[in-house]
């Protein structure tokens, strides 16, 4: 008699289960895809919400959560096949459905795109249907655009914002990740970017940058002085972050296999480390420890990591921990100070430096430490950073071409997006609309403090004004490890 296992993966009698599905891969995929989605829906969300001024909490939350929602159906329409689809271009698929059963039940193929090169790198098949693939890849574009929202926080027009999301997610991100994931010329050349250090987040911080500028500035009230609103609920948002990240790494290898698991203790390790980092030069130099730079830190060390996670030994991950504490550190609250250019451009959260200078970082650091071992794993041809001798130096020089490749695409195309949107839609609220917040924008406020809903009224709730002035009034100490410091 055959056991249940036997039965379990017998074709002809469960054609749910063909000869090809392992059941640990599938189910591990699609845990790894829901971690990944948490990073989303509800952890950025939350973060923004909480990061943020309390009179943007609302539209820094929603502008999250619409880009999770109008991405994902973008992606299934056209975009999954523009990043892993049929070749076009060397840096771009044939955009198509990604929804009838036919495509989606049959066994995964990554890249899809039938081109091939000299260099004889095979299609990996890994052992699910589809769907699993296309919705863990949806995860991975939706918080890359979550991830840019950050540096436009607190002024872009929401209905820019609503426009700007699937042009970009069409015309930018699909190039980037067709070209290092889905079958591109950076793919083929042998460019290593393990799980997104390129395309996720040098994408999202450059992209963010160039859009901070072309949308222009908050209130000058608003760029002196942007105290979050709640703290602990900003903790709570990180730490979904945080453990997502095990989703969002220890699922690139496709399987749950050993690279897997050394990717989740490579990611864990080398965000640790570079939490304790930022926060020791915090105290060195602030002499009080910064709950928001803990959180910077914690974020800096595990977009450093991506790129290599599965890649690279664990000692490494803890360099790579060092130097993702520290030199965005010093780019952040010292080189941002003496930088006129980004000075005068308005990256609210500093997108700039938490995922762009971190993420090149991380993708530099891949072509120096990737382990020849640890490559073989998963990688189609023989790969080694420069660290271990042979041809490593070559391939940090493949780690720097495409990270300019990267940068200039995303310069150009959110330039001419966001150029295009302007000639419709105003990039930037109105000034009247960015002195009072949420309830201007959306009719809805975060917090109802003052009763069931009400506004608070100093006549009716028993303050007077000169009380309420002296609580509001700004500290003395602005110069502190928090952030970006403006001096206006």
């Amino acid at each position: 008699m055959a056991t249940a296992t036997q039965i379990a993966y017998i074709a002809e009698l469960s054609p749910a289960v063909p000869p090809w599905l392992n059941k640990g891969d599938n189910a591990w995929q699609m845990t790894a895809s829901t971690l990944v989605g948490i990073q989303s829906m509800p952890g950025l969300v939350i973060l923004y919400a909480s990061i943020v001024k309390k009179k943007w909490a609302v539209n820094s939350a929603f502008m999250a959560l619409y880009a999770f929602a109008a991405v994902l159906i973008c992606w299934v329409l056209v975009c999954y096949r523009m990043a892993f689809g049929d070749r076009l271009l060397p840096f771009w698929g044939k955009g198509a459905p990604a929804l009838g059963q036919n495509f989606l039940i049959v066994r995964a193929r990554v890249p899809e795109s039938k081109h091939r090169s000299p260099t004889g790198y095979e299609t990996t098949e890994p052992f699910y249907p589809m769907a699993s693939l296309v919705y863990f890849q949806f995860t991975f574009a939706a918080i890359t655009m979550i991830l840019l929202a950050g540096s436009v926080l607190g002024r872009m027009n929401i209905k820019a914002w609503m426009a700007f999301v699937p042009l970009w997610l069409i015309f930018s991100y699909t190039v980037g990740a067709f070209s290092l994931w889905g079958g591109g010329f950076l793919y083929h050349w042998g460019v290593i970017d393990y799980s997104g250090g390129y395309v996720i987040h040098l994408s999202s911080g450059i992209a963010g940058l160039t859009a901070a500028y072309w949308v222009g500035p908050r209130l000058k009230s608003d760029r002196e002085r942007f105290p979050p609103n709640n703290v602990l609920l900003m903790l709570a948002g990180a730490g979904l972050l945080w453990m997502g990240w095990s989703g969002f790494n220890g699922g690139a290898p496709y399987a749950a296999n050993i690279d897997s698991s050394i990717a989740v203790l490579n990611t864990n390790i080398c965000a640790a480390t570079s939490l304790l980092v930022w926060t020791s030069l915090d105290v060195i130099f602030f002499g009080k420890p910064s709950v928001i730079g803990a959180v910077q830190g914690m974020m800096t060390g595990l977009v450093c990591i991506t790129p290599g996670a599965g890649l690279v030994q664990s000692w490494a991950a803890i360099v790579m921990g060092i130097l993702s504490g520290s030199i965005p550190w010093v780019s952040m609250m010292i080189l941002h100070k003496k930088c006129s250019m980004l000075q005068k451009v308005d990256d609210t959260l500093g997108v700039f430096h938490t995922h762009a200078v971190a993420g090149l970082l991380g993708g530099l650091l891949t072509g120096l430490l990737a382990e020849p071992a640890l490559c073989r794993l998963i990688l189609p041809i023989e790969t080694r950073g420069a660290f271990y001798g042979g041809n490593g130096g070559v391939q940090f020089m493949k780690q720097l071409v495409a990270a300019l490749f990267v940068i200039v695409w995303n310069v150009v195309s959110t330039t001419i997006i966001l150029l295009a949107i302007r000639l419709f839609i105003p990039l930037r609220m109105p000034d009247e609309q960015l002195v009072i917040g949420d309830d201007a924008v959306h009719g809805e406020e975060a917090y109802a403090l003052w009763g069931d809903g009400e506004k608070y009224d100093p006549t009716k709730h028993g303050w007077n004004m000169s009380s309420y002035s002296e609580q509001t009034a700004p500290p003395p100490f602005v110069n502190g490890a928090r952030g970006v410091t403006i001096n206006l």
